[in-house]
């Protein structure tokens, strides 16, 4: 709830009548917020001595954010390689640290790792801080989040990007909660507010039917996770080298308090990795049923595709979750995008619109998907995925 700063408050009454829901009253000439507040707003804009804050906000922020510089990128390792989605961000950031006249930096967290740290120079860090130990050799969240909390503390980071992944989405706000910042998550766009000089941070929002645009003017550093494939991996140049700068690591195997026993892979199809797909072959309302993704399956088994879906076709149950592209599911950015019976809804588009190539079929001639598609053949798709499969084997059998 709104709290008040009673030695403030001049007892105006400006408030009192700024409250649509009957929750302030004027004892003895002093505002009183009661339980009925619903934490609006409308009092704390309307004060004319700003004599009321929310609850756990101060006036005015102690820390020197010119001490904060730097633009950081978490670097996820997984099975001994780094994730895409560390590689894409590196890249984005790149654009960000030039942007404001600050250096770039990637975070690397593992055991044995130094040899990754080539990669992360070539897709463009200045700088890679480097925190190995027996006890990081895998994701934990008390390990991961203590590191990364203390590295923040030393060297003071004015931006700090993720990828809205499993570990990612963990790691994220445990951290921000630690160090007193915001976090945005789940974003779709980054840039600079040319007013302000800060990161302008877009996600959707409101059931993904409007992107809003997120600052954090008064804290440090500012953090957000950010979707796989929404952003495009650097060309690496391996000639290009920086500073590595070794952490020791602070995390003792006692600070953790979960125990790795056994890793179970529940999802092991194509599926599960359709953010790092090259070509996906992908379903919509328009494939009909569910027994006609067959069709679809064919010719992902040909290319050596994942398979995706559209909303509506995971909303109908003919493909589990895990498959869902869109505005709602996964951002990807193949080479190759087949989207089939697929309408192009701006949802759907909002997902797969970084693919490289986009191959539309579809029986409506004027279907949206068309205006997005760098080919696209208007048929039936149970006729056309055939002839196309039949066309791709001969090509692969030589």
């Amino acid at each position: 709830m709104a709290v008040l700063v009673t030695e403030e408050c001049i007892g105006c009454g400006a408030c009192q009548s700024a409250c649509p829901f009957g929750a302030i009253e004027m004892p003895e000439d002093k505002a009183c917020i009661t339980d009925s507040c619903t934490q609006c707003g409308a009092c704390i804009d309307s004060c004319p001595v700003q004599a009321i804050v929310r609850q756990g906000e101060s006036k005015a922020v102690s820390m020197d954010k010119n001490e904060y510089k730097n633009v950081w990128v978490y670097i996820e390792v997984s099975e001994g390689k780094l994730r895409n989605v560390g590689l894409e961000l590196l890249a984005e950031g790149r654009k960000l640290a030039d942007a404001m006249g600050q250096k770039l930096a990637g975070v690397l967290i593992g055991d044995n790792v130094e040899g990754l740290t080539k990669e992360i120079f070539a897709a463009g860090a200045d700088t890679v801080y480097l925190v190995q130990a027996p006890e990081l050799a895998r994701y934990s969240t008390d390990g991961y989040s203590a590191v990364i909390v203390d590295l923040i503390k030393s060297y003071k980071p004015s931006v700090i990007l993720l990828g809205a992944t499993n570990d990612g989405r963990d790691l994220g706000p445990r951290v921000a909660c630690r160090v007193g910042t915001g976090l945005t998550a789940d974003c779709t766009g980054l840039g600079i507010d040319e007013a302000t000089g800060l990161v302008a941070w877009t996600r959707p929002a409101f059931g993904g039917n409007i992107m809003a645009t997120i600052l954090c003017p008064d804290h440090r550093p500012q953090m957000g996770t950010v979707r796989p494939s929404v952003f495009k991996r650097p060309v690496p140049d391996y000639a290009k080298s920086g500073e590595l700068i070794r952490v020791p690591s602070k995390v003792k195997a006692e600070d953790i308090r979960t125990e790795f026993l056994k890793l179970l892979q529940v999802c092991t199809g194509p599926a599960c990795n359709l953010e790092e797909a090259e070509i996906i072959v992908s379903g919509g309302r328009g494939v009909g049923k569910p027994e006609n993704f067959c069709y679809l399956e064919d010719l992902a088994n040909v290319l050596g595709a994942s398979i995706g879906a559209s909303r509506a076709a995971v909303d109908a149950g003919w493909k589990p979750q895990m498959h869902q592209i869109g505005q709602t599911g996964k951002t990807v950015g193949p080479r190759i995008y087949i989207a089939c019976g697929i309408s192009g809804a701006i949802q759907h588009l909002a997902g797969m619109s970084s693919s490289d190539i986009i191959i539309a079929i579809n029986k409506d001639p004027d279907a949206p998907i068309f205006k997005m598609a760098d080919y696209g053949i208007v048929g039936d798709l149970c006729e056309v995925l055939p002839v196309l499969t039949e066309k791709f084997r001969k090509i692969k059998a030589g």
